[in-house]
């Protein structure tokens, strides 16, 4: 994360408060990013440095017709200051922002096998419990933990697995002898 990606999500953060749009901005940013990955010729047009940047805040008053007005007079702002084609990376900072504020707990949980919606409920809502936040989790699985759960959250890992244990103990018993 670049710190002028921070310093552009906080500023729009701060505005939206302001405002009292943190949800419309929230829905049009997400929304402006899906169609931004979905089209390689908006991306290549916002990331071309020979483009002017007036050239591109044109091009995305246009594609951004009838948008929340602090959503708008950011975006504008940001193609104004040549950082048009790090709208993306600014997103993903907005988010996180957002999740800190919100008390929202994003997390990996990777098991053996595939778990039932129940299952993976009770699993959030004990990490809900121990975190005294909200829980938002992405399932996957990987059969070679054989078992139990591995859980990310940023930077934090907790392995529970079954193959971790085993790793562990192996790795215990070889600076052991």
């Amino acid at each position: 994360m670049a710190v002028v990606h921070k310093v552009y999500a906080e500023a729009l953060l701060g505005a939206a408060k302001d405002a009292k749009r943190v949800d419309a901005v929230r829905d049009e940013f997400t929304g402006f990013v899906e169609a931004l990955r979905s089209s390689d010729e908006l991306v290549d047009l916002l990331r071309n440095p020979q483009i002017d940047p007036r050239a591109k805040q044109e091009s995305l008053q246009a594609v951004l017709a009838g948008a929340d007005e602090t959503f708008l007079n950011f975006v504008r702002l940001v193609a104004e200051k040549g950082r048009a084609g790090e709208l993306d990376a600014i997103h993903e900072e907005w988010e996180r922002l957002l999740a800190a504020e919100e008390r929202i707990l994003e997390l990996e949980l990777t098991t053996a096998v595939e778990l039932s919606d129940e299952e993976a409920a009770a699993v959030v809502r004990k990490i809900e419990e121990a975190s005294g936040r909200k829980v938002e989790a992405t399932r996957t699985v990987d059969p070679d933990l054989i078992g139990g759960l591995v859980l990310r959250a940023g930077s934090v890992r907790v392995d529970g697995s079954v193959r971790g244990r085993l790793n562990s103990l192996r790795d215990e018993l070889l600076t052991r002898g």
